[in-house]
């Protein structure tokens, strides 16, 4: 390959200009923020730093938990190396209807999101039930690295 080739890249581009990860040196994580691992954005709810040999790099050992299906995941790597953080986004919604299993929300420009399932477990059933009372909802979204998941709602409050 040529000189010339090598730089003749096509990059993807995403939504709104802004990129689905961001790189963070791994000692400049903390324990609430968000880090990817296996390719998943996740919240790191524990890390510890192990000092290694005389000449090797200290590790950052992390323990996280996927935003989106709760499961726990674990990483090791030299506190030197960069790793990805996901850009995670929080979002509120109110909900018009829901309709076959998805949550038709609309943001406060007033324009229309369906795309978001209604969550599983508890979650899902009280939002049903509180909509299913005539109860104005707001619903907050949260997405990372092209996932979108419903993670909590409230009463709107009554205007008037």
């Amino acid at each position: 390959m040529s000189d010339d080739e090598s730089h003749n890249q096509t990059f993807e581009a995403a939504g709104s200009g802004a990129s689905l990860t961001f790189p963070m040196q791994c000692s400049a994580l903390r324990k609430n923020g968000h880090v990817v691992i296996k390719g998943r954005p996740c919240k790191i709810v524990d890390m510890s730093t192990s000092k290694t040999g005389k000449h090797g790099h200290a590790k950052v050992h992390l323990v996280a938990i996927d935003i989106f299906t709760g499961k726990k995941m674990e990483d090791i790597s030299p506190s030197t190396h960069n790793m990805d953080v996901p850009n995670v986004s929080r979002n509120e919604f109110q909900l018009v209807n829901i309709d076959d299993g998805f949550l038709n929300l609309m943001n406060a420009d007033g324009a229309a999101k369906d795309d978001v399932k209604v969550p599983e477990g508890d979650l899902g059933k009280d939002i049903q039930a509180a909509f299913d009372d005539g109860k104005d909802l707001l619903v907050t979204i949260i997405s990372a690295m092209g996932e979108e998941q419903a993670i909590s709602w409230k009463e709107a409050p009554k205007s008037g």
